[in-house]
């Protein structure tokens, strides 16, 4: 079967590049190798620069009952403290809820979706691509959209350069109730990482943390890891005493590469975490898959009602991720150094504390300008 667009990923990126299409009368295809809702190891902070368009697309976190974040905490392995409001603020909402919503918006759109699937194959021949399927399936497609996550095996198949690097970092999620600020959200040090705690709906907050794999190896187990380590920062140990945590098990994920990564790759145009992850203690990789789905729309609805030209899409699209993003994720791995050490951690709030115009900058930085209500372009 032949569609003009496949996408393969159905996380945010996906799903809005989906919906955004299937609006503009493009037939596309969603390939998912999980069913909806599922869970996900993610911050689950949007920032509020892309509500007014989450809205335009009928999407309204508040009817979900999203947490309203408007402070910002950050604490150092021992403890101290350093308080800075969110300007712009954001809203907390789980991507079980966000992502089975979305999912549900595509299909009343008319978006299809094959879940339960993995593409094992991917390939570009002359004008088309040709896709394969863990369940035996062969489909072909204009364009391919890449929005499968992090690190896959995919990305392998593809010979994508930054999988020639070994990362060394593992992600960890709960979901948590407890008598925690739900304005707040925080940041708190411990020795080789960090720890993001924020409100979602119904009263919980996601718990995620990034740390290197071989602290996990060094205890023998996440939990010994949480018990010897995390828990030296007092604000953590309160929170892993006091909390209810709501997982049998914590998600994890492992093999979190922030290495530079090409949003366009062997023709297939990349976006969300598949183009580029920027740090979690930058708190921002999900507005940042919105509005690349966003950005790519616009240069798909061009290519397949206007100019037909897989080069000028490739180059267009191109040029506007470098411009929206790259600085984002420049600025989000220089800070990253300064945290997850004990010294370095100290040092950095302190410093930060004497000068809070540059933590507003930095802040400010890694997040856009709110977008205004916009229109995919769709040709005449």
């Amino acid at each position: 079967m032949t569609y003009p667009l496949v996408i393969i990923g159905g996380g945010l990126a996906g799903l809005i590049a989906a919906l955004e299409m299937a609006r503009a009368g493009i037939r596309v295809l969603v390939i998912e190798r999980k069913s909806y809702p599922h869970h996900k190891v993610c911050g689950e902070y949007i920032s509020n620069e892309v509500r007014p368009y989450l809205h335009s697309l009928g999407f309204m976190p508040e009817e979900f009952s999203s947490a309203e974040l408007t402070q910002f905490r950050f604490t150092s392995p021992k403890g101290s403290v350093l308080d800075h409001p969110l300007d712009l603020g954001g809203f907390g909402l789980s991507r079980y809820t966000m992502d089975e919503a979305l999912y549900k918006l595509a299909l009343r759109a008319g978006v299809e979706f094959l879940v339960n699937t993995s593409v094992t194959e991917v390939e570009f021949r002359d004008t088309f691509f040709e896709i394969k399927t863990s369940d035996n399936q062969a489909f072909r497609a204009q364009i391919v959209h890449g929005a499968f996550g992090k690190r896959t095996r995919l990305d392998k198949q593809l010979n994508r350069k930054f999988m020639a690097k070994e990362s060394p970092y593992v992600g960890v999620k709960y979901h948590i109730r407890g008598n925690f600020d739900r304005q707040r959200i925080s940041l708190h040090n411990f020795e080789n990482g960090y720890c993001g705690m924020s409100a979602i709906e119904d009263d919980k907050f996601c718990l995620c943390y990034l740390t290197e794999r071989n602290m996990v190896r060094k205890y023998g187990s996440i939990s010994a890891l949480e018990t010897n380590i995390l828990s030296q920062n007092p604000h953590l140990k309160n929170i892993f005493e006091e909390a209810e945590f709501l997982y049998q098990k914590p998600e994890v994920i492992n093999e979190i590469s922030f290495e530079p990564k090409s949003c366009v790759e062997n023709h297939i145009l990349m976006a969300g975490d598949s183009a580029g992850l920027i740090t979690p203690l930058c708190g921002n990789g999900m507005a940042m898959a919105i509005r690349a789905a966003f950005l790519l729309s616009q240069e798909l609805v061009r290519y397949f009602k206007v100019h037909h030209s897989r080069a000028l899409l490739e180059k267009s699209y191109e040029t506007a991720w470098q411009k929206e993003f790259s600085r984002r994720l420049t600025i989000g791995r220089t800070v990253q150094k300064l945290f997850g050490r004990k010294v370095l951690s100290e040092l950095a709030l302190h410093f930060f504390t004497l000068t809070p115009p540059l933590l507003h900058q930095v802040i400010k930085s890694t997040h856009g300008r709110v977008m205004s209500v916009p229109t995919i372009y769709t040709g005449s």
